[in-house]
């Protein structure tokens, strides 16, 4: 799909340079996983694990306790916080994971904002992400193959890349520790928001997403581009090439980007493991109840179905309005004062910045021998 999209754009301009393919295309993981700290909510730590298939929710929320909830900042209201800086970008609070439509076409000529493309789609969708950025992308925007941009090492889909290999990436985008990104994707809020966290994992915090993504940027009567430039096709496959290098163990060009992984923001299997009998944090999993209970066979072979033991089951689409925007402050207070909701982008909204993801997901931890499942079937 996107890749051999992006072999064929590529081709003509970069055969002389001896580009290294698009790896085939893999799916996301299935599962979201939100970690609430059940403790005093100011000391204790947020996560969510990755990107969902966003069909076949249907939990009941439960009675949970409020926690500390910051004020919501308007990104683009003249209560903004101000840097002395001329960039627009230094205006934007940190602690608000989204920016308008509005606030993105007033900026876009700044240079010091990029623009990213991280369309993503399901298979079972027939959506090919490649192929729509070359129809129809906002300005200047480059694209961000969620597919290339992985640990090349791992087994598991989209598995974070390491430090060498994500600054490579991102430096061969042009993209600089100066700048601020803005992350969108064609379906309003849905692969955009693991980017996000692959930026802040990285150490980078002047990274938003564009709230409700390229539908809302099209439906607020902003233009497109309907076709991809040499130059960010170049982009896209030097990317993908500086990540096999690194791989590789072969050197790569000058570095632009110094990624400096964040380990409070990432989980891993053990982590997950260990707080099954610590229970210091609330496993959220946001697949389809059927999924959950266990009721239904996993989609990908080899995975056990069921859930953490000691987790809950909440839709992510809870966070989102009728147009894929992430809700308000006040919406958002209702919907975690209710149950814990999905997504980082929500709780990053209401002051919690310090959201861990388990990467592994359940694709790592349903297909894994000694982890314990849990089913209600």
């Amino acid at each position: 799909m996107a890749t051999s999209l992006l072999s064929r754009a590529a081709a003509a301009a970069f055969a002389a340079r001896g580009a290294r393919l698009l790896p085939k295309e893999t799916l996301l993981p299935s599962l979201l996983l939100l970690l609430l700290a059940t403790g005093t909510p100011p000391a204790g730590r947020v996560g969510w694990a990755r990107a969902a298939d966003g069909a076949g929710f249907g939990c009941t929320p439960s009675p949970m306790g409020a926690f500390g909830i910051a004020a919501r900042c308007n990104a683009t209201s003249s209560s903004a916080v101000s840097e002395a800086a001329t960039s627009a970008v230094h205006a934007v609070p940190r602690n608000e994971p989204v920016v308008s439509a509005e606030w993105l076409h007033a900026n876009l000529r700044d240079p010091d904002v990029k623009v990213l493309d991280a369309s993503w789609y399901m298979p079972a969708e027939q959506r090919n992400p490649l192929q729509e950025y070359q129809v129809a992308h906002i300005p200047g925007a480059l694209f961000f193959d969620v597919d290339g941009i992985s640990d090349r090492a791992s087994t598991l889909p989209h598995m974070l890349p390491s430090e060498k290999a994500f600054s490579a990436a991102v430096s061969s985008l042009g993209i600089y520790n100066k700048d601020g990104i803005v992350v969108y994707d064609g379906k309003g809020l849905f692969s955009a928001a693991r980017v996000w966290w692959m930026f802040r994992a990285y150490g980078h915090d002047k990274v938003w997403v564009l709230d409700g993504g390229l539908p809302q940027w099209r439906a607020s009567g902003y233009d497109v581009e309907s076709s991809a430039s040499s130059d960010a096709i170049l982009k896209a496959s030097a990317a993908s090439e500086a990540i096999e290098k690194v791989y590789q163990g072969q050197s790569v060009g000058p570095s632009t980007f110094e990624a400096k992984l964040q380990p409070h923001l990432l989980w891993n299997l053990d982590q997950v493991k260990e707080n099954i009998d610590t229970q210091t944090h609330q496993v959220i999993d946001a697949r389809g109840k059927p999924r959950f209970d266990g009721a239904v066979p996993e989609p990908r072979k080899g995975i056990r179905s069921g859930h953490v033991p000691g987790s809950k089951c909440v839709p992510f689409p809870q966070v989102f309005d009728s147009s894929q925007k992430l809700l308000p402050a006040d919406e958002l207070r209702k919907r975690f004062e209710q149950e814990a909701c999905v997504l980082a982008l929500g709780l990053h909204r209401l002051g919690k910045t310090d959201v861990a993801v388990y990467d592994g997901s359940w694709t790592e931890w349903g297909a894994h021998p000694d982890t314990p499942v849990a089913t209600t079937v």
